[in-house]
């Protein structure tokens, strides 16, 4: 059909690199905030009001359920609406998000709200301004670099994004233990509140969207090639193995907080501490990852895939008979390294399996399918944490990497989401 093929007019634009290295600052934004929350904000918290463990967690499954609905809607209204505008929204929804986090726990801890049910909810509840707002920015993001870029470019650009995440990651926990030792416990959201709507500003003025929204004709047809996108065999095996990433990803963040807390025998302040540069040294091995190791190896992203099980499992199993700081660091730098390499597999994978057209969509999909696994964490990793056995956690998401590891290395069909000959 004429007038459905994409010239891809920005991808020898001048101002390409610019607007990759503002979405990557956006990125960062978002990735230093999810660290100082998870690291020095709300276990913290919920320890200091004497809530249970689970509530932790399970503030951020709310959030994961809403950003799994919504990343799909997201990715099809950047298609109508414009990458830039929808990237902005998602920014300046995650600001607000964080802003209501800190709020509640001011009014938690000056004593104006002392009903633990009431706070938990407060908390759920400004999460979810993430998982339902703040979930627009990334498949945005995503897509507009897709957008962009040609296929042999795509792997390296969208690697470049994802480390955004993780340089946010990398800083956030680090700052989070300063500020939380030299302010207190809060400080971390509001900061972040105070970031993320700059960085929504910012890209709201200054990243340039050259390339219009899809014409009505090329829109009914890319509608209809989404429907059913999510089961088809080019990007279902990239989606499922998505989710058990996330599912994985979810248990040992959130668990690990703990578990550094009880090993160590520190409380809920002076963990921000041990965690903090723990989480920042995982950081540092996705980096290491997704801007060396990636460039220069080449793999295919089924490779990358199920090469990336096997340090996440090392980590995973050191964390179960780690006694001593140094151990925990060293199973953070696995789990960094394993998620540096893995991620953009099959993010690049999926956006290689379709048309231009359909970017926005197959983002909002990786996207969605990245969030899933954090909506049942609470219950297989803090839950049976605090209430079954202490390593349960570690040993299922053991079990959970060996079977994507069987999954990518010889379930999945060899050349899916490669760029090929007639290419």
């Amino acid at each position: 059909m004429a007038g459905t093929k994409d010239p891809l007019p920005d991808q020898s634009r001048p101002d390409r690199r610019g607007a990759f290295i503002l979405l990557f600052f956006a990125l960062m934004a978002i990735g230093a905030g999810n660290t100082m929350l998870l690291a020095a904000v709300l276990p913290q918290l919920t320890r200091e009001m004497a809530m249970p463990d689970w509530m932790a967690g399970a503030v951020f499954s709310l959030s994961a359920l809403l950003w799994s609905l919504t990343s799909p809607f997201w990715g099809e209204r950047s298609n109508r609406w414009g990458r830039r505008k929808v990237a902005a929204i998602g920014l300046a929804g995650y600001a607000a998000s964080m802003f209501f986090i800190w709020l509640t726990g001011r009014l938690a801890l000056s004593g104006m709200m002392t009903n633990i049910i009431v706070v938990f909810v407060c908390l759920a509840l400004a999460r979810s301004l993430f998982g339902l707002i703040g979930s627009a920015a990334n498949p945005a993001a995503q897509a507009y670099v897709a957008d962009r870029t040609s296929k042999a470019e795509r792997q390296g650009e969208i690697a470049f994004l994802s480390s955004g995440f993780s340089v946010g990651s990398v800083i956030g926990p680090a700052f989070a233990a300063a500020l939380v030792a030299w302010v207190g416990i809060l400080s971390p959201a509001l900061v972040t509140a105070l970031l993320a709507g700059t960085m929504a500003a910012l890209v709201w003025w200054r990243l340039p969207e050259t390339r219009a929204p899809v014409a009505d004709a090329v829109k009914l047809e890319a509608e209809i090639s989404a429907k059913g996108l999510w089961h088809s065999d080019r990007v279902l095996p990239f989606l499922v193995y998505a989710v058990g990433m996330s599912l994985v990803t979810g248990v040992l963040t959130q668990v690990f907080v703990f578990a550094v807390m009880d090993k160590l025998g520190v409380s809920g302040r002076e963990a921000a501490q041990y965690t903090g540069p723990a989480f920042t040294v995982g950081a540092v091995a996705v980096l290491l990852a997704q801007l060396v190791i990636i460039p220069r190896l080449h793999l295919r992203n089924k490779t990358l895939m199920w090469v990336g099980c096997i340090p996440l499992l090392m980590g995973t199993l050191m964390i179960v008979f780690a006694n001593d700081f140094a151990s925990l660091i060293l199973s953070q730098f696995l789990i960094g390294l394993g998620q540096g390499l893995a991620r953009p597999g099959f993010s690049s994978g999926a956006s290689l399996a379709v048309s231009p057209q359909l970017q926005g969509n197959v983002a909002g999909l990786v996207i969605s399918a990245n969030g899933m696994g954090y909506i049942v964490t609470p219950f297989f990793g803090l839950f049976f944490y605090e209430y079954v056995s202490r390593e349960l956690p570690f040993y299922l998401c053991a079990g959970m990497l060996i079977a994507m590891f069987v999954y990518a290395r010889f379930g999945m069909k060899d050349g899916l989401g490669e760029i090929r000959d007639d290419d």
